[in-house]
């Protein structure tokens, strides 16, 4: 028994210690050197203090800022140690559900738009942290803000101009904007 007892255990410590330590220790140390902003967490900061990730959607409520998509996480939305969808496939009736209560309450929010509600304001994103939504979203909360913050709509539209993204390598995904990134611009024009 012993023969086998203490190759077994020598192994085990060895792969623990590769495994458990230095592998990640490697990647985690790969990554903050060719990736530095994204290993940390692409953070952003204003006034020396973070107030946000480029990667982790927020909710925002006040009709001032734009809002993002809705977030399945639970117990709270963009909880990012609960990310995922809420696995409610299209012909679920819960699902049928919250997207009408989505698309009123997004009507009560600003009642003179008469404009088709971009389907990402009204569903989640699988993971459900999507910290972007698209161009459509954005114009389609344009008035809404702009009356809000009383700016013109144009303003308020050449700022999501300036902080459209374009889909990676020009092909994968769609025109985006970075919902964080929009509404900080918008409050330093204050």
């Amino acid at each position: 028994m012993k023969n086998i007892l203490r190759p077994a255990l020598v192994l085990f410590a060895l792969l623990s210690v590769l495994t458990g330590l230095l592998y990640p220790m490697a990647v985690t140390g790969a990554a903050q050197a060719v990736f530095p902003k994204e290993a940390a967490g692409s953070l952003v900061q204003r006034n020396g203090q973070v107030v946000g990730s480029t990667l982790i959607g927020q909710s925002f409520t006040d009709p001032q800022h734009f809002w993002g998509r809705p977030s399945a996480t639970a117990p709270m939305p963009y909880n990012a140690s609960a990310s995922g969808g809420s696995n409610q496939g299209p012909l679920n009736p819960a699902l049928t559900d919250a997207v009408k209560a989505r698309v009123e309450a997004l009507r009560a929010a600003d009642p003179g738009n008469t404009a088709p509600v971009p389907v990402d304001l009204v569903t989640a994103s699988a993971s459900g942290l999507d910290p972007h939504i698209s161009l459509a979203a954005a114009q389609y909360q344009a008035g809404r803000v702009a009356r809000a913050r009383n700016l013109p709509v144009a303003s308020v539209n050449a700022v999501i101009g300036q902080h459209a993204e374009q889909p990676l390598w020009g092909l994968l995904g769609e025109p985006r904007v970075n919902v964080l990134a929009l509404n900080l611009a918008l409050d330093s024009l204050r």
